[in-house]
């Protein structure tokens, strides 16, 4: 089946079959390793993408279910090869220890400060609460999003 949808901002067609889950289109048709396979269940956030401005685990997704959404990456939060502010904050608040749940976090924080630029801290533990991270402890996690918030509501 072939299906149109929009990927990091940009049109494109796919040919893809109807077993065919999102996180595999992602990372073997269009190369977009960021999005990582951690469980394949649904459990871990690792594989955590934007489907229509929502975020969503594209292990659960079938590839023709995206037909005509907005699918972002956290390849597509980056502007070219400028960082997002929260990814650059990630780093400097030491949120990325082996780096295997940046992915998901980025962009599920990413969600939340779309929707709420003044989260409080249950509100940003409760964003990420589907995201898990065996190395870091989550407390640099909460601080890079804190800081990102402040960032972002400053430069508007």
């Amino acid at each position: 089946m072939k299906i149109k949808f929009t990927l990091n901002k940009k049109k494109v067609t796919a040919e893809v079959e109807s077993t065919e889950r999102l996180i595999d289109l992602l990372r073997n048709k269009f190369q977009l390793m960021g999005t990582k396979e951690g469980c394949s269940i649904g459990e871990c956030g690792a594989c955590t993408i934007l489907m229509d401005g929502k975020a969503v685990n594209s292990c659960l997704v079938l590839a023709e279910q995206i037909e005509g959404a907005e699918i972002i990456t956290i390849e597509g939060i980056a502007d070219g090869e400028q960082l997002h502010p929260i990814q650059e904050n990630f780093i400097k608040a030491g949120a990325i220890q082996c780096g295997f749940c940046t992915p998901g976090m980025v962009v599920s924080s990413y969600e939340l400060l779309n929707e709420n630029p003044e989260p409080n801290e249950e509100e940003i533990k409760e964003a990420i609460a589907g995201n898990l991270c065996r190395c870091t402890g989550y407390k640099q996690i909460i601080d890079a999003v804190k800081i990102s918030a402040e960032q972002l509501r400053d430069s508007k």
